[in-house]
């Protein structure tokens, strides 16, 4: 995108558009900023700065759970420095989806370096509006920053973040279910031997996807515009499918609205842009949603363009090994489909990589360095490994990883999904591990083939004194998968076990899973 300067939304918007003063300064300067932040590049943290980020505060974050609501991390955040509000304010997945994580990403908008505030994705709005609100207190606001005093940071290597990213060819997808699966999970694979890029099993894969073209041109048809409309350089087609977030409709959007209408509608998008849900119908509303709602505003497209968010690339744990596959990689996907009310929703990332995307075809990619997820240094320490649904996808990696490097460690994987005929992904892959001793504990959980649904951290209770015995023969456990649920039931699950079969109190059980938390050898690849 080529960044604008003076005045974008005055040159575009209608001369007749009934704005005050103070509305176009607040719509210049607003814009403005959100041109210079799309523009900027991310100033990564030395290794030294990292390291004094990560150790500068001794609060413990206690406000760092996926699954803890943001008012809850905000009240523990009360009273505390600038940047742990920031911090607070994130998602609390570490996923690195921003480029950093969430301490290090907080710490960057705290010191100026960083001046985008909507990087968390999985955090989105909340997280956008809470950080918004936090430097605006604190007077430094630099999301209203002008776009000619936004520094210009170099790009990171070639394929190795989000702002660089490398090309990389799409091979093919398979799908893993089989029939009468309500789910719709493909393994992807990708050719990295023209870009040149390897990766570390743990790694996270980054896709730069384009939206469905049909989306695209649903949303021009509502504004009004002509596809071949020229914004920069570019076609208004051509900036929707590939530059621009068409999903939930952003704040910025119904702030434009609210400038170009009046009476009611006016009140109405002036409530939504402050995260009101006048008429409970927020859930509905994204971008193609919104315009429908709002039929009645003559939007520009320059305006409009300006006004949506950038499309962001979307992160996949990896599911194969350099090691084993080199010049390969590939991800397990699961195709994400809903309905809100009659409309059909499709995930961007994972249809384009479930149907759009062909064979042959050159994708833009990063790899996503992990943080703090990945295999012991040690070959001979012993693993236990929780990833139901496509949460397998990095265990299936460490597995290749471990059986092509030949390490000795025992692996124990619990995987589980809904159905066993038809949801066992890799099924021939980890029955042959077992069977060749890569695998030394498979254990399974299907919570719809019975009458009672049985999920992995059930497993892992009734295999409890096994689990809790690797665990003081110093294996390591991970888990992938949601964040929210999943993720924090196997938690408590292991510190019930650990309770029981190690003869601890609640207390002494919580602290026991704390310890092996801060000595990595408790890794979560939550999402």
């Amino acid at each position: 995108m080529t960044v604008q300067t003076a005045n974008p939304i005055v040159q575009v918007l209608p001369e007749t558009a009934p704005f005050s003063e103070e509305q176009r300064s607040w719509l210049n300067g607003f814009f403005a900023g959100l041109l210079s932040l799309d523009n900027a590049g991310v100033t990564a943290l030395s290794p030294a700065e990292n390291a004094a980020v990560m150790g500068e505060a001794d609060d413990g974050a206690p406000w760092h759970d996926p699954s803890m609501e943001m008012a809850e991390r905000m009240k523990l955040a009360e009273g505390k420095p600038f940047p742990r509000k920031l911090f607070a304010a994130m998602a609390q997945q570490d996923c690195g989806q921003c480029g950093y994580v969430c301490e290090t990403y907080s710490a960057a908008i705290a010191d100026g370096k960083e001046r985008r505030l909507n990087l968390c994705a999985p955090g989105g709005k909340d997280t956008l509006r809470m950080l918004k609100t936090l430097t605006e207190e604190a007077g430094s606001a630099p999301a209203a920053a002008p776009a000619e005093d936004a520094p210009a940071a170099p790009l990171g290597p070639l394929g190795r973040c989000r702002e660089n990213p490398a090309f990389a060819t799409f091979l093919s997808r398979r799908k893993l279910n089989g029939e009468g699966s309500e789910k719709e999970t493909w393994h992807v694979e990708f050719d990295l031997t023209e870009c040149g890029l390897d990766y570390i099993v743990g790694d996270a894969f980054g896709i730069v996807a384009q939206n469905d073209p049909r989306l695209a041109d649903a949303v021009i048809a509502l504004l009004g515009a002509r596809p071949d409309a020229i914004i920069d350089g570019k076609s208004l087609r051509d900036i929707l499918i590939a530059d621009r977030a068409l999903g939930p409709a952003p704040d910025a959007l119904f702030q434009l609205i609210s400038y170009v209408t009046g009476g009611e509608t006016r009140t109405k998008a002036k409530r939504l842009a402050a995260g009101e849900d006048p008429d409970g119908d927020l859930d509905r509303l994204d971008v193609l949603g919104t315009l429908h709602k709002f039929s009645q505003a003559r939007l520009s497209a320059e305006a409009f363009v300006e006004a949506l968010d950038l499309l962001q690339p979307r992160l996949y744990s990896i599911s194969s090994s350099h090691v084993a596959t080199p010049g390969r990689i590939s991800l397990t996907v699961d195709t994400v489909r809903y309905k809100i009310g009659t409309r059909p929703r499709w995930g961007v990332a994972s249809t384009f990589l479930g149907e759009r995307v062909r064979p042959g075809d050159k994708v833009p990619v990063y790899v996503q360095r992990a943080h703090g997820f990945g295999l012991p240094a040690s070959p001979e320490t012993p693993v236990i490994m929780c990833g139901p649904g496509t949460g397998v996808a990095p265990f299936r990696a460490f597995l290749h990883d471990r059986k092509a490097t030949k390490a000795s460690g025992r692996n124990w994987l619990f995987f589980g999904h809904q159905r066993r005929a038809s949801d066992f992904f890799y099924e021939e892959e980890l029955n042959a591990m077992k069977q060749e001793g890569v695998l030394t504990n498979l254990t399974l959980a299907w919570s719809r083939d019975g009458t009672d649904k049985i999920y992995v951290q059930d497993r892992m209770r009734e295999r409890g004194a096994e689990l809790f015995a690797w665990l003081e023969q110093g294996a390591h456990f991970y888990v992938c998968g949601d964040a929210k649920r999943m993720a924090k039931d196997v938690e408590r699950a292991l510190v019930d076990i650990v309770a029981e079969h190690g003869g601890r109190s609640s207390d002494e059980a919580v602290a026991y899973v704390a310890s092996l938390r801060k000595l990595g050898r408790y890794q979560a690849d939550v999402y």
